[in-house]
């Protein structure tokens, strides 16, 4: 008799949870699969066992004990990619040691720093030069006609929490002193943290209570929750979509779900998301205080609550054609720019950031890679996300997310069990890396 897989299956999330069922009873054979409520429910600790949970609540001593029998939805260790100052690292250290990366095309260079309180900025600015020559630039020109702007991004925030933009030190001053308490004690009973994925805090002076897609993320942070920050040139102006689009002129993001299998292969799932901010696109050299509404800046859906409706499209329903950028589909471009770049990026996490990547032959994971496309048609990574918020996608596209968790099971899950699978007809999971880690 053929050795039953037992699953446990608790997602945590009303709206992931039934189409990870379905995926597993549609590609996993029904006289092995058998689904248990416990680590304690396996009959024996060397049984088949597949573990797809929240991260905290994976057993992974279980999973290290177990190399051959257990798989899991989560390696332990993957802050070089999802942590924003760490993920700068990586790519540093990647081109440090390979100079003709397709990286440095695609990546905007970051300017990493540390810092408590907006006393000690300056500080922590010392060997800023980047910004600093920045500024330097901006100062002989017209506020209205300053063109180096940059984004400020909290090295360990989620949910688009404590992003802004500034083109001179005054204003990345003014943002800092904004976070500052005004003391020490000042609403402690409202500066509740969770933790993420590798058990560091995430930013907010609330956290949700259920962590729903449609709950409103605060976009403010205190400074000295986070420490880590980083600064990146602005893409600007990014790819606008023309009327009568209904979601024109908004600035749009790319969500790219990308499954990473064992030790190690990377897969990008060929149906996106393109993301539209909720107003129109205002570029920040014309607006008098950009960071006081940001929602034509911010393509985070988690903000928009109350007025989320046409900011979620299929990537491939785009207009195949635009009149800013010549020859064949531009979704084909940057479908395989895309590729190429989350290939290169898992792989110098790997080579070049083995401590804070470590990729186990028997865990599997999904993570949400985003994109932007600027006018050019140049597509630049933005930030990779851990247990990304899948039902952004909303019950109109649900139906791609349900095909996605059928090609993790069939790509990452069946073959560690020894299953057979039939590839469909379109495979939409795209190998864009496979290499051999020699870990066993």
């Amino acid at each position: 008799m053929t050795e039953p897989i037992y699953a446990l299956v608790e997602y945590e999330d009303t709206y992931v949870q039934p189409l990870l069922l379905s995926a597993l009873q549609a590609e996993l054979p029904s006289d092995r699969l058998r689904l248990i409520r416990d680590v304690s429910d396996l009959p024996e600790p060397t049984n088949h066992f597949l573990q797809w949970r929240q991260y905290e609540s994976i057993d992974f001593e279980h999973l290290m004990s177990a190399p051959n029998t257990c798989l899991a939805n989560s390696y332990v260790i993957r802050k070089a990619l999802i942590r924003k100052h760490y993920l700068s690292t990586t790519i540093s250290h990647w081109s440090t040691k390979k100079p003709d990366t397709l990286l440095k095309a695609h990546v905007k260079p970051s300017v990493e720093f540390e810092v408590d309180y907006a006393e000690f900025l300056d500080d922590a600015l010392l060997e800023a030069y980047e910004l600093k020559e920045s500024w330097e630039r901006n100062d002989s020109l017209p506020e209205g006609d300053r063109k180096e702007w940059w984004i400020l991004k909290p090295g360990m925030s989620e949910r688009g929490q404590g992003i802004r933009i500034f083109s001179s030190e005054e204003e990345l001053t003014d943002i800092f002193t904004e976070w500052d308490p005004p003391s020490d004690d000042d609403d402690e009973a409202d500066d509740e943290t969770s933790t993420d994925g590798d058990g560091h805090p995430t930013a907010g002076r609330t956290h949700p209570t259920d962590g729903g897609a449609d709950e409103r993320a605060h976009n403010d942070i205190v400074t000295s929750q986070l420490r880590h920050f980083i600064a990146q040139p602005y893409v600007d102006p990014p790819l606008l979509l023309p009327q009568p689009h209904a979601s024109a002129n908004r600035k749009f993001h790319i969500r790219t779900y990308v499954l990473v299998v064992g030790a190690l292969k990377v897969y990008v799932y060929k149906d996106m998301l393109a993301l539209f901010a909720a107003d129109p696109y205002v570029a920040p050299q014309s607006e008098a205080s950009p960071n006081e509404d940001l929602s034509s800046h911010l393509t985070n859906t988690c903000l928009q609550s109350g007025r989320r409706e046409g900011s979620v499209h299929a990537f491939w329903s785009l207009p195949e054609s635009l009149p800013q950028l010549e020859g064949t589909d531009w979704r084909d471009r940057v479908f395989n720019e895309i590729s190429l770049i989350t290939g290169e990026l898992f792989e110098a996490a790997a080579r070049s950031m083995g401590i804070h990547f470590q990729a186990l032959p028997n865990a599997f994971e999904i993570f949400g890679l985003d994109f932007l496309v600027d006018a050019d048609g140049t597509t630049w990574l933005l930030e990779v996300n851990a247990f990304p918020d899948f039902a952004q996608t909303g019950p109109e596209l649900q139906d791609l997310i349900s095909d996605m968790f059928r090609e993790v099971v069939r790509v990452g899950v069946a073959p560690f069990f020894g299953v057979e699978s039939t590839t469909p007809k379109e495979a939409k999971m795209v190998n864009v890396l496979d290499i051999d880690l020699g870990r066993r």
